[in-house]
């Protein structure tokens, strides 16, 4: 009987100089050469090291999957083997297949291409933006005690956290006074397409007023920002 898993696990990272990477298949070069094959794998895998030691990867995987205990863990306890440990070697030829695939998958598809460098710049934009709010003393702790670091970087994230709300409300406004569908559209599409992480706006070496407005000095229409929820709440409903 045929047995069928699926563990909804995907392998998509960007790898550094990708065209350097070896390559593994289940047969010889020789055999996708002869198949007109314009990329050639480097080496065979051990499929039968992989078979003999399926069900140990398998538990593996799904420990992992389960989160029975914690992936650095399971990683850590796997590093410590030696190198020559059979499951460590069978764990790392079956690697080899999945790294593979993903590779020839990354030269075919344009679309993984781009998501993947998508993601990977929301990273990046994500570090910047945390160095560019904890610019004082170079970037470094200058507090001796632990409490004192989780301080500082409480108030990291609450400045953070600040601005992209600021982001969030001036850009809901800004849909609110809409009155063209069409510019609407645009605003949604320009939103949706770039990144709410964006601080050159903002005077971080200014003073941080975190003073509570009364309801008719506000900055933002509030009423006008809830009604953009609430008329796409509707929308979603009529449609579904």
């Amino acid at each position: 009987m045929q047995q069928h898993i699926y563990l909804d696990i995907a392998f998509a990272p960007r790898i550094k100089n990708i065209y350097l990477q070896k390559l593994y298949a289940f047969s010889s070069e020789e055999t996708y050469k002869k198949r007109g094959y314009k990329i050639l794998p480097s080496r065979t895998i051990n499929q039968k090291l992989i078979e003999k030691y399926w069900d140990d990867i398998l538990r593996f995987i799904v420990t992992i999957k389960l989160k029975k205990v914690t992936a650095s863990q399971l990683f850590k306890r796997l590093s410590s083997y030696a190198k020559d440990n059979p499951l460590y070697k069978a764990l790392k030829e079956f690697g080899r297949i999945v790294k593979s695939l993903f590779i020839l998958t990354y030269y075919d598809d344009v679309t993984l291409r781009q998501r993947i460098e998508k993601q990977l710049n929301r990273i990046e934009l994500s570090n910047k933006f945390s160095n560019a709010v904890f610019y004082a003393n170079d970037g470094e702790f200058k507090q001796a005690g632990k409490e004192e670091q989780e301080i500082s970087t409480l108030c990291k994230i609450i400045i953070q956290n600040a601005i992209v709300l600021w982001n969030y409300l001036y850009l809901s406004q800004l849909l609110a006074n809409c009155i063209d569908e069409k510019e609407r559209s645009t605003i949604l599409f320009l939103i949706k397409d770039g990144s709410i992480l964006t601080w050159k706006h903002v005077n971080l070496q200014g003073e941080f007023d975190f003073t509570k407005h009364t309801e008719s000095n506000l900055l933002f229409d509030m009423k006008k920002i809830l009604a953009l929820q609430l008329t796409h709440t509707t929308a979603t409903n009529v449609a579904n």
